[in-house]
Parts: C-alpha cells; structure tokens; sequence
C-alpha cells in the first residue's frame, strides 16, 4: 500500500519530518526513543511507540546500536514526505505551468501501438484538437523533478476516458496541453498513481524529424495546468 501524507496519521509524519530533518533521508541517525521523544514534547514510552508504527509501515528501518537506535526512512517514508512538501508547495507556488528539462530517450513502441489505438486517438482529437501521430516521444526527466508531477497530478487535466477494445480494456490517461521546444502538442499521464521519470510526449507532428531530435538531446517542456491555454 502506498502510504501518502493525507492517510497517516499526524504525530508520526511529524516524527518522520524530525528524523529527515536529522538526516535520516541519505543516512543512518543514531538516535534514542528519548531523544526523538524530547524533540516532539512527549514521553519516550509514546516515543518508543511512534518509532514501533513507523516500523510497521515499512516507513522506516531501525537497527539496535549499543545504546541507541540506527534509523534510516525508507523509499516509502520518502514518498509520504514528497507528498507532505507538495501540499504545502501547490499552497504556496500556486502556478498555471510547470517547466522541465530532460533529454530524448527511445521507448519499447508502446506509444505506438496505444497512440493507434482508436479509442485514444478519437478522444485526442475531440478533447485536445490532436489528431495525434503514431507514437510518443519519451523525455527522460530528473529524478528530482517527479516531484513536479505530484503537483500536476493534483491536477484535473484532460481525461482520456477508458475503453474497451478486442477483449481488452485500455485505462484512462490525464493529459495537460504542453510544449516542447515551443511547438505544441500534450503530455500524457496514466490516471492511476505513477510517477515515472519519463514523460510521453504527444504531437500531430513526428516530433523527433520536425525537431531534428536524436536520443539523448535535451528539451525544454512545458506544461500548461489551466486546460483552457
């Protein structure tokens, strides 16, 4: 189960921000239930209990030092956290676009064969105005910046409605009008959870002839979160 900020509870996201704030992130911090206990103004027995249901939740490990705990958040303790710094960022940075950098990296063809697909290219062409061409031109982004598309992903977009084609069922996908390089065209997200580092790229042009775009080149995009732009 993915654990986000809004589904735990406050005083043990609290407790994870202080052990990230120790630099429990990058690293293992040694630490006392006592300790941690004094940093939230409570006992070490609630301590000791806070640190015992983060362990539970995979949010963090620990490890038995001679005296004092080894702890270190996890990847899924990360995630609650990102999600923590989202909210308060989507607050504060309210913004109608989100910029990247990243360069061109080729797929296995999946665009292709879903971009064919006729349920999503007719939806393209009603809901965006694209008649789309065959396929999807990949950016790789930094890791860092999936953080960006936890701030988009709260919003709306375009939705690409399911379907059902030859006994199979093809899912929803959110969709944002966007620009790369300054010619027009779409990035397309899976409307379930995801948070890739690669962004597919949707255009009525063959995007990597009309750019003159080889892997590993870099582009700028942008995305446009009001979907009247």
């Amino acid at each position: 189960m993915i654990i986000g900020s809004s589904n735990m509870k406050p005083y043990l996201l609290q407790m994870l921000k202080e052990l990230a704030l120790l630099g429990a992130i990058e690293n293992r911090v040694e630490i006392s239930s006592l300790e941690l206990a004094k940093q939230l103004n409570t006992s070490q027995q609630t301590g000791s209990r806070y640190l015992l249901e983060l362990d539970k939740q995979g949010t963090i490990t620990r490890e038995m030092g001679i005296k004092k705990q080894l702890i270190q958040i996890t990847e899924k303790g990360e995630e609650a956290l990102q999600d923590e710094y989202m909210r308060y960022r989507s607050i504060f940075e309210l913004t109608d676009q989100v910029s990247f950098v990243g360069k061109v990296v080729s797929g296995m063809g999946e665009g292709r064969y879903y971009t064919a697909q006729g349920g999503y290219s007719k939806q393209f062409k009603e809901k965006l105005g694209i008649l789309a061409f065959p396929g999807t031109l990949n950016v790789e982004i930094r890791h860092i910046d999936k953080n960006k598309i936890r701030l988009i992903k709260k919003h709306a977009g375009i939705l690409i409605d399911s379907f059902e084609s030859n006994n199979r069922t093809f899912g929803a996908v959110q969709c944002f009008p966007a620009k790369i390089n300054n010619l027009d065209g779409a990035i397309v997200l899976p409307a379930r959870s995801h948070y890739s580092n690669i962004l597919e790229f949707i255009s009525k042009y063959n995007l990597r002839e009309k750019l003159k775009l080889k892997d590993d080149d870099e582009v700028s995009i942008i995305i446009f979160l009001n979907k009247d732009k």
